[in-house]
């Protein structure tokens, strides 16, 4: 029986050919044409999740707040209590997503599992949350990489005691355009070329973490005591803050900016072969492998610190870019040059690089099936696909959007903050949402895939979503006291400016006309 108009789940399957494939058939049964060209393996679905995750851009990227913000301790373990809960939301996803393995992801699942008087407001919140986030996501990650690429200069050309040169913030957003127009450009092949991106990505993610965390505490000549790594928790910062929990808490961050964007396997499921059960598989495994291959890396790196305080120092030659500096230091130290310590930070850049490559892609598969359902203004133009089955339109639309959100950074980094701010913390709530209808609404009427947790569904359900509401509340408050303008947390105003926009968009306008995901399989 086939779940019915209303969005409510039938008690069985459709009886479906048994030749077709797995993924294309539920595709059939939910009242969707094949579109896209169904041609992932299982490890091409995890690579594309796993390289958006990339530990190297996340640890990289946010290692001054682990040390600034609790340092070895809060890296150590906190990166294990994030990674836990993690896999609580992730677990979770990977059920609904083998029930309904689609390319709109989290949005679809909202309007399925919210009830029928429900549906279209559920879909329409999660939707533009989860958009709104990617594209923060990939706004950040490509801007942290145009970021490393202004330090390996500056390091490049004698450093910041040296006379280096440091790029301005029109020359940063200048690369950052650059990367964005090479990612769109990329993603304009087919999914094939995509594809192995995406695996070489997952490789070059893994041995370079491997690498880096046996290379840089080898080389340099001062390690630091396992004594150091496992029990220093840093309290020294400038930001007025002095309670260990709440120092703690911050640092937490770190781990869990690192742990995002595993949603990319759902919404590549239309173009994985055995969707419902290989989308699951991949969400999974890129949380597992990366809470692994992560820890290792923040241990590695961790054994080369020994001077807190000069390597957040804008004084240093990193210019206060503290991984910079470790490399840096560590084959100075050794060998005279920082030469190595730079080639090391090429290798963290060309995973930044891949990281930009499938986020754009995941971008562009939200955008496809957001508009397919007529949620976006111009949705027949970001829903068309080329000869090669890409949604180029919607590409395209996500590198602009991206860039324009990297504008901000020109005029103020604390406005650039708090628009990347989205995402972390309003993706992870558009995680949540279709989670949070499955263990209410949903909790009888859910018909589970192939993938699911039987039983302990609904208690690893409500673990997520109070995980989710707890990093809500934990990540919006005051970074720094006194709280000025300069110093106040604009995540909360961000994020709750998102909701307004979403909220009042629907009350004056989508009510009359959004419904909800529409079926195409008789257009």
């Amino acid at each position: 029986m086939v779940r019915g108009k209303d969005g409510t789940n039938g008690s069985k399957r459709s009886d479906v050919d048994s030749s077709m494939d797995t993924g294309h058939a539920r595709l059939h049964e939910l009242g969707y044409k094949q579109e896209l060209k169904r041609d992932l393996s299982v490890l091409s679905n995890f690579a594309f999740s796993f390289s958006i995750i990339s530990i190297l851009t996340g640890i990289t990227t946010l290692y001054n707040t682990g040390l600034k913000f609790g340092g070895p301790v809060a890296m150590t373990y906190g990166w294990f209590i994030a990674g836990f809960f993690t896999m609580t939301v992730g677990l979770s996803m990977a059920e609904i997503c083998s029930s309904y393995p689609t390319s709109g992801g989290l949005y679809y699942w909202s309007a399925k599992l919210s009830g029928k008087e429900w549906a279209p407001f559920a879909s329409w919140t999660t939707g533009w949350f989860n958009i709104v986030g990617q594209w923060a996501v990939t706004t950040s990650v490509d801007f942290s990489l145009a970021q490393l690429l202004q330090v390996i200069i500056l390091l490049s050309t004698g450093g910041n005691n040296g006379g280096g040169y440091l790029a301005s913030k029109y020359v940063v957003i200048g690369f950052h355009g650059g990367i964005l127009l090479i990612h769109a450009i990329i993603n304009s092949l087919s999914i094939t070329w995509l594809s192995f991106f995406g695996q070489v990505a997952a490789i070059w993610n893994v041995l370079g973490a491997f690498v880096l965390m046996i290379l840089i505490p080898t080389v340099a000549t001062e390690r630091a005591s396992l004594d150091f790594v496992f029990s220093h928790f840093n309290t020294e910062n400038d930001s007025g803050i002095h309670s260990k929990l709440y120092i703690f808490v911050l640092g937490l961050l770190l781990s869990q900016y690192s742990l995002i964007g595993y949603d990319a396997s759902a919404h590549m499921t239309e173009e994985t072969k055995n969707a419902d059960k290989n989308g699951p598989k991949g969400i999974i495994s890129a949380i597992g492998i990366s809470i692994i291959a992560g820890w290792g890396y923040l241990l590695g790196i961790t054994f080369a610190v020994n001077n807190i305080p000069y390597l957040l120092s804008t004084d240093n030659d990193a210019g206060g870019y503290a991984i910079a500096e470790v490399f840096y230091l560590a084959f100075k130290s050794r060998y005279g040059s920082g030469v190595g310590g730079i080639i090391c930070l090429g290798i963290v850049a060309v995973a930044i690089f891949f990281c930009g490559i499938s986020s754009v892609t995941s971008n562009s598969r939200m955008a496809y099936a957001f508009s397919r359902d007529r949620a976006m203004p111009l949705s027949s133009l970001w829903h068309k696909v080329n000869k090669q089955e890409v949604p180029l339109n919607a590409v395209w639309l996500s590198a602009f959007i991206s860039f324009c959100m990297a504008l901000t950074s020109l005029g103020n980094l604390v406005a650039f903050q708090a628009m990347v701010s989205i995402a972390t913390v309003g993706l992870y709530i558009a995680y949540a949402l279709p989670i949070f209808f499955r263990v209410t609404v949903a909790r009888k009427s859910f018909v589970p895939g192939p993938f699911n947790l039987g039983r302990y569904g609904i208690l690893v359900g409500w673990v997520a979503v109070l995980w989710v509401a707890t990093i809500t509340v934990l990540f919006s408050l005051p970074v720094a006291y006194p709280i000025t303008k300069d110093t106040l947390n604009y995540t909360p105003v961000a994020v709750g400016g998102l909701f307004i926009l979403t909220v009042s968009s629907w009350i004056l306008s989508a009510r009359h006309w959004f419904k909800g995901p529409i079926t195409n399989i008789d257009t």
